[in-house]
């Protein structure tokens, strides 16, 4: 039997297998016009394909909570009923291969307001330029050389970002996605006010660790309002900032250690599965990469916090996948761009590891 290939059952909702998809932006929505931030041909045959390729879950790119909070023009966004409908498409067709549609809501914060990254590699659009506009985060720090500085948040507007998270979320179950993921990695808005190297503020949200893991928690507990409790929801944390890492590095930033006791906490506020990433925050940081590099923080989040960890990072090949499940340094993995150049990986590892897995019909001559 392959570990790989059991189902995993996350409060009343169970998944097929512990192959997902990982959100990874295509920056391909419509900037402007009446279809603007909703998801089109492009987005449908790119999670259709993967779908049909046997993934278990899938998660659809990060999507914004509001225009300000995409990373790109081009960006999916849910603050609208044509999003939601333009959705619908989507888990539909998701839920008829037997695949779970989940969705990563987020805000980009003071990393919002950029180019496609294949345009100039993702430069900033800086205010008064086409589609370009003022970015906020919890400090004004901007994310590097370029990048303008964010507009400090006041009490107010944290407030109405919260507000905005609960709205899309509402709008998620609307469009008829199962599992909710809050994108709270990769120094996006929710990262920023956790990370002591991007939150400078000395209000209630900032501060001491309580304080700038305020914003998180009030997110989490609104979109728990609107999630059912017979669906889970999943948190993407970037479980260090990669500075105190490097001993020749001053800073401060957001710790591993902080990470294992934020998931405990998350726990507590209705949290059933901790997506582990690293990184993304200090644009300078330096990080030691190879295949299944980030496996370690997820193994450790597992251990000391009793929740349920998916690893991602390098995962490339299936027994690597297997062995990571198998051995319980995490619960599922979350593949990005092997599933980029093989829409069919899950079939293929199934097929590897002597497991199986659904084949659409009109694929049966290729089982």
């Amino acid at each position: 039997m392959s570990a790989l290939f059991e189902p995993i059952t996350l409060r009343s909702l169970t998944i097929p297998n512990r192959l997902w998809m990982a959100p990874m932006c295509q920056y391909s929505a419509a900037p402007e016009g009446p279809a603007e931030g909703a998801p089109g041909d492009w987005h449908f045959q790119h999670l259709a394909a993967r779908a049909a390729g046997g993934t278990g879950l899938i998660l659809t790119e990060a999507t914004a909570v509001s225009p300000e909070g995409r990373i790109s023009p081009y960006d999916l966004g849910l603050w609208n009923d044509t999003q939601t409908e333009a959705f619908r498409r989507i888990t539909g067709f998701l839920k008829e291969q037997g695949t779970v549609p989940g969705i990563q809501i987020a805000h980009a914060g003071r990393k919002a307001s950029t180019e496609r990254t294949w345009v100039d590699r993702g430069a900033p659009l800086l205010p008064g330029q086409r589609y370009g506009w003022e970015p906020v985060g919890p400090s004004p720090v901007p994310f590097g050389e370029g990048f303008a500085a964010p507009a400090e948040l006041t009490v107010a507007q944290i407030g109405e970002i919260v507000e905005q998270f609960r709205a899309t979320a509402r709008r998620a179950l609307e469009a008829g996605f199962e599992v909710a993921e809050i994108h709270g990695a990769h120094g996006y808005l929710i990262n920023q006010f956790l990370s002591p190297f991007t939150n400078r503020r000395t209000d209630e949200y900032g501060g001491s660790y309580e304080n700038r893991t305020r914003f998180a928690l009030e997110v989490v507990d609104v979109v728990r309002e609107v999630w059912p409790d017979e669906l889970p929801v999943f948190f993407r944390i970037s479980a260090t900032d990669w500075l105190t890492e490097d001993e020749s590095d001053p800073r401060e930033g957001w710790t591993a250690d902080d990470t294992v006791r934020f998931a405990r906490e998350l726990r507590e506020h209705g949290i059933d599965l901790l997506d582990t990433s690293t990184g993304g925050n200090a644009p300078d940081a330096k990080i030691t990469t190879g295949p299944g590099y980030q496996v370690p923080f997820a193994e450790r989040v597992k251990k000391e916090s009793g929740l349920a960890v998916g690893a991602v990072g390098l995962i490339t090949e299936a027994r690597q996948a297997e062995k990571i499940v198998a051995d319980g340094q995490a619960d599922a993995v979350l593949l990005g761009r092997e599933l980029l150049r093989s829409p069919s990986f899950a079939q293929h590892a199934a097929r590897e590891l002597g497991a199986r897995t659904a084949v659409p019909q009109p694929y049966h001559r290729a089982v």
